[in-house]
């Protein structure tokens, strides 16, 4: 077997979760197209996905990793509060590499 080579379960997988990503995506399009006014519920909940996202994205991170990591989302957060995202990710990047390579934290 070469380092290419693929199998066929693993293709199938791929493909169906990708039609599986699709139509999540497509009926979910067709559901709110469909309503003439989004209740006030239903707004509010999709006001709600961005934040919960973040939070599933940074919080296991935080609580799981070194305080290297933790310094960088606290010096990251901080400074996202005022300046755009490209600074904050040379911020987080910054102050991960000086916590890991100046303080030797993390290492």
């Amino acid at each position: 077997m070469s380092a290419f080579s693929v199998d066929s379960q693993t293709v199938t997988l791929i493909l169906m979760a990708a039609i599986a990503t699709y139509a999540t995506r497509l009926g979910g399009y067709i559901l709110v197209n469909s309503l003439k006014r989004i209740p006030p519920r239903v707004e509010s909940a999709l006001n709600a996905v961005p934040a919960a996202v973040l939070v599933t994205l940074v919080a296991p991170p935080f609580v799981n990793n070194g305080w290297d990591v933790r310094i960088a989302m606290i010096a990251a957060l901080v400074f996202g509060l005022r300046f755009p995202g490209l600074m904050v990710l040379v911020v987080g990047w910054a102050a991960v590499m000086a916590a890991r390579h100046g303080f030797g934290i993390g290492m």
